[in-house]
């Protein structure tokens, strides 16, 4: 099992749109980078699902169900399931954690911040069960 990360704008789509509908799937990633990453996601990876625009935070778990596939309205674009795990309770653990830890400097996250999904390092997913974020 491997463990991503997939950021969304909570005004948009946000975790708890997740929790009502249960099962989504995740569109609307162009970069060729993030696509890849999708790409690569198989059923039973972990997804963790990270709030940006202001809140820049770690707020739930995803489990990836299905196959990837391509997007058949765009062909730049690639489609994958998710399904709602858990939401976490405050306090999240945010961008200035990650940031402050000086630990993740070369994480994707922190390197090329507009990437909408990546692949997370067993040492990150580690440093995240450290502080008591049960994944």
């Amino acid at each position: 099992m491997n463990y991503f990360l997939a950021k969304t704008d909570p005004d948009t789509y946000g975790i708890d749109d997740l929790v009502k509908e249960k099962i989504t799937t995740w569109s609307g990633v162009r970069n060729p980078q993030a696509v890849n990453v999708l790409k690569s996601m198989k059923r039973g990876d972990t997804v963790l699902i990270y709030h940006s625009q202001g809140q820049s935070a770690i707020v739930g778990l995803a489990s990836v169900v299905g196959s990837s596939r391509p997007d058949p309205k765009d062909s730049k674009s690639w489609l994958v399931d998710f399904k709602f795990i858990k939401k976490f309770k405050e306090p999240f653990i945010t961008l200035a954690d990650i940031k402050a830890s000086k630990k993740f400097d070369n994480l994707a996250l922190i390197k090329q911040g507009r990437l909408s999904t990546i692949e997370l390092p067993a040492a990150f997913i580690n440093w995240l069960k450290q502080k008591g974020l049960s994944l």
